[in-house]
């Protein structure tokens, strides 16, 4: 609790301090950056954003966020239903989805092998394995497949409305930080690995992505 007192009394002499030279804008800044420090720097093998704040070039910082957000990106979890081609991929090892599927002009599936006639709102376990679920469980439009791309394309991928369907910058980060099926990567069910961190940093990392001025490495 004291610490937190001092750090507060530190923000507060910086926005006085910058506010009477004229630099209010940068003392709202300084604040931001004290907050930030306070945090942790990392959560379960991923870096937070925090981690990133010492970056005071926004081109650097960007990018630097983006190849941290990328273990998660290009973890299977994620690649498995960002195919480049018309079906997903199952496990680690993301081989050929059984029983064969294919996208269908929704992402959901072909009539008679929808995505929901398998995949529940949640995880199923059976004797032998465990069925992921949640409940929008679909592919990620095939403009958005990832499999074989650089991280840099991906990022280009990522922010370019024509392709990401329709999102700006601010739905990409909220789409990180709360959609469901992203928040599905890190309770996969058993058999299956978990990308590092949790969708708390990681989406911390993309909105701070954002805020530097969503450069791509």
């Amino acid at each position: 609790m004291r610490y937190r007192t001092a750090a507060w009394g530190f923000i507060a002499m910086a926005v006085a301090a910058t506010a009477a030279c004229g630099g209010q804008r940068r003392g709202v800044d300084a604040a931001s950056e004290v907050l930030a420090a306070e945090g942790p720097k990392e959560v379960n093998g991923l870096e937070t954003a925090s981690a990133f704040v010492a970056l005071t070039d926004d081109i650097a910082r960007a990018k630097a966020l983006f190849a941290e957000a990328g273990k998660v990106i290009q973890h299977p979890r994620c690649t498995n239903c960002h195919p480049s081609g018309e079906s997903p991929t199952q496990g680690d090892e993301m081989r050929a989805h059984e029983p064969p599927v294919v996208r269908g002009d929704d992402g959901h599936g072909v009539v008679g092998m929808r995505c929901q006639t398998c995949h529940m709102v949640a995880n199923v376990d059976l004797v032998d394995r465990t069925v992921p679920g949640s409940p929008t469980w679909h592919l990620a439009p095939a403009s958005m497949g990832w499999v074989g791309r650089s991280l840099g394309e991906i990022c280009e991928q990522l922010k370019d409305p024509a392709r990401n369907g329709g999102m700006d910058l601010a739905a990409i980060a909220a789409h990180a930080r709360a959609d469901p099926l992203v928040g599905w990567a890190w309770a996969p069910g058993a058999g299956r690995s978990a990308p590092p961190g949790d969708q708390a940093t990681f989406g911390g990392l993309i909105e701070a992505w954002v805020a530097a001025g969503a450069h791509c490495p």
